[in-house]
């Protein structure tokens, strides 16, 4: 009876059809990677933002711009430079001889999906430039404000390998990440569907292959109804407990933010949602705990010096709770 009333209350049929089309249009280019692509698109359905980290040539760039393709929305890249001011960014005021005053020309930012990429490679301040624009979806320049288009999504990769002329990102930036994404090597079955895939293509332009199957208002109503998703008290409190138990762990050093606990609240019911169920159940929870923490917690000094990742943390915290059921 009560699955019953879950599925009369949300008809996820939409959404479930919007996400197997999305899939279909990236998989005629990408091999592997799932996790990666299922994790940007409970990104878009949560309307956070993503950090995806991983050495060069694992398909970081080309998945987001296929995700973007596959999206009848506006598409920016920003290539982060260490010579990279905050109005290559967010656009510069113009001189108009006609009229006598200045005319705000607005700079890439201003898009649907902003692709950046080697985000830790620019400075400081253009950091900070960016870090409104995720927060605050607006821009302010010379005392005015600039909201951007919903809907809106960064989405930043990084080489956690070559830190030569790079600026480690602020936690306070970190923070406004939804998820940080590890993008491992492909396997070598993986590496060899890779190789024929595009053995097979030739000389046919990949970005071709994929078109649009969702458009900004529909991407706005999934999200709507995502955020509408049912989840028991019992899990809000799991979430709670995990949460906290990062704040006073004895590897972690810094534990992570109430932001932290609203990203996993929304990411799973985007999960969920993804799933075609209108409810959380504690395997959605699991499943995003990892990239939602893993940006978020600093561990103690002697920890990292012992090699142990954050990863493992939380894995040990996880199985330090009693899950509900």
């Amino acid at each position: 009876m009560e699955g019953q009333t879950f599925q009369q209350r949300s008809d996820l049929t939409f959404l479930k059809e919007a996400v197997d089309s999305i899939d279909h249009e990236i998989r005629k280019v990408i091999v592997g990677q799932e996790e990666m692509m299922k994790l940007i698109i409970a990104a878009l359905l949560a309307d956070g933002h993503v950090l995806i980290e991983g050495v060069p040539g694992v398909a970081k760039t080309l998945t987001a711009k296929l995700i973007a393709k596959s999206m009848n929305i506006g598409f920016s890249r920003i290539q982060f430079t260490p010579d990279l001011m905050p109005s290559d960014v967010l656009g510069t005021p113009v001189f108009n001889p006609k009229e006598a005053t200045f005319e705000f020309k607005k700079g890439p930012v201003f898009s649907n999906i902003v692709l950046v990429d080697e985000i830790n490679r620019a400075p400081a301040k253009t950091q900070a430039a960016l870090l409104e624009i995720m927060e605050e979806r607006q821009a302010s320049v010379d005392g005015k404000t600039y909201p951007m288009s919903a809907p809106f999504m960064v989405i930043a990769t990084q080489n956690p390998v070559e830190q030569e002329g790079t600026y480690r990102l602020p936690e306070a930036q970190l923070d406004r990440f939804i998820f940080k994404i590890i993008v491992p090597y492909p396997t070598e079955s993986e590496e060899a569907a890779i190789l024929k895939r595009f053995h097979q293509l030739g000389n046919e332009p990949v970005m071709d292959m994929v078109g649009p199957v969702l458009n900004g208002e529909q991407i706005i109503s999934l999200r709507n109804q995502v955020k509408t998703l049912i989840i028991e008290e019992k899990l809000l409190l799991f979430i709670a407990r995990l949460i906290q138990q990062t704040r006073n762990h004895k590897s972690i050093y810094l534990g992570a933010s109430p932001r932290a606990s609203l990203a996993i609240m929304n990411t799973s019911k985007a999960i969920a949602a993804m799933h075609g169920r209108d409810f959380v159940t504690p395997e959605d929870i699991l499943e995003v705990a990892f990239p939602v923490l893993r940006h978020r917690i600093i561990l103690a000094p002697d920890k990292e010096m012992e090699g142990v990742t954050e990863d493992e943390v939380i894995k040990e915290i996880i199985h330090s709770l009693d899950i509900p059921r």
